[in-house]
């Protein structure tokens, strides 16, 4: 059976036989493959869920759809319109599952598609304060789920003490042999690992709460309609419980970063304030009503933790000789390393100024 037709009969086991279904890419996501399927007038989307990622996709499917089903439940109640176009629909199967296996073990997702829809990749401060309070809400509605806890997708995603105790086995096996040139990196690293630790330890002592966190709070997993205007946040797989500082600090790294996540020229690299601005601004505006004091005063931190995280993540990789990230040419996981710390400096740097800039937020 051709790639095509193996695609339609999986189509088929969500909504029924259908001669004409078109099915196409879509996107270019870097985890999951995507698939726009149209089948007369409806509209849908297709996805490969990545098994190597998410072992547990009978969980990973639930938490989207407890998740999902909480939001749609709470738009209604405030008599938002058009709220299929605010909030994601899973398509069961027609057996009433949330995906579907196929022969050689791959699992499929179908979700309605967004019309007239559409995300962002570059960013500048309008977008990031749109963002900010797209998260937020995101966040707030979120925050009195009902039930057990959220699966952890990925377990220790986001837990830096985990993250420091993979970088340090691999100082220690040194696979690569390539500690020798890159010591210098290793003990900044260790010099700043206390501080570092902090969201666990306040987590121990009963001061930081952990929540429902969407763990992956890029600017492209917002999607706006076409005057600009948020309708929903998109790519759920990661939504586990966390700490609200790391989702904030995770838009900081990647949206209010000058360069690129691997600037080869480092001068590039610095934090924009005035995008961090905009974000914590429409951010705090609709997460201020259920945010602790300790967790107002970590956001700024968590611009540091994540972009000092990410830093480590790329480091451990290049000292295991590059198993994890694709690589585009041989000392990329190095070049990745290096611009993230030059990342975290400018973070530091403009320490002070940031958490100004939150704290007037947070008064409003």
């Amino acid at each position: 059976m051709d790639e095509m037709n193996k695609l339609k009969e999986i189509v088929s086991q969500f909504i029924g036989d259908d001669m004409n279904v078109e099915v196409n890419p879509l996107g270019k996501g870097h985890i999951n493959d995507s698939y726009k399927v149209v089948s007369g007038d409806k509209e849908y989307v297709l996805q490969r869920i990545n098994h190597n990622i998410f072992k547990n996709v009978h969980q990973l499917q639930s938490n989207i759809q407890r998740v999902t089903e909480h939001i749609r439940k709470k738009l209604e109640e405030q008599g938002v319109p058009d709220v299929d176009r605010r909030v994601l629909t899973l398509v069961p199967t027609l057996d009433g599952a949330l995906y579907y296996q196929d022969t050689i073990g791959d699992y499929w997702r179908v979700m309605d598609f967004i019309k007239e829809s559409k995300s962002y990749d570059e960013i500048n401060p309008e977008l990031a304060y749109r963002a900010g309070m797209a998260f937020g809400d995101f966040q707030k509605m979120l925050a009195d789920l009902p039930g057990e806890p959220l699966f952890e997708t990925i377990p220790n995603f986001h837990n830096m003490e985990a993250r420091l105790e993979t970088f340090r086995e691999a100082v220690k096996a040194n696979k690569a042999g390539r500690l020798d040139k890159v010591a210098g990196l290793v003990k900044e690293i260790e010099d700043r690992a206390e501080e570092m630790c902090k969201a666990e330890k306040l987590h121990r002592e009963g001061k930081l709460p952990k929540r429902i966190n969407h763990c992956d709070t890029k600017v492209n997993n917002v999607l706006f309609d076409n005057g600009d205007q948020v309708l929903c946040v998109v790519d759920l797989d990661t939504v586990m419980p966390g700490y609200v500082l790391s989702d904030f600090g995770d838009f900081i790294r990647t949206g209010a970063n000058t360069g690129a996540e691997d600037d080869k020229n480092l001068e590039n690299v610095s934090v924009d304030l005035d995008i961090f601005e905009a974000y914590a601004k429409g951010y705090l505006k609709n997460a201020v009503s259920f945010l602790t004091d300790v967790e107002i005063n970590n956001l700024a931190f968590g611009a540091k933790l994540l972009t000092y995280m990410q830093m480590v993540r790329f480091f451990t990789d290049y000292i295991d000789g590059d198993t994890y990230y694709k690589i585009a040419y041989p000392e990329h996981n190095f070049m990745r390393t290096k611009a993230q710390f030059k990342l975290l400096q400018s973070l530091e740097e403009n320490f002070e100024k940031m958490q100004q800039i939150v704290k007037e937020a947070a008064r409003g």
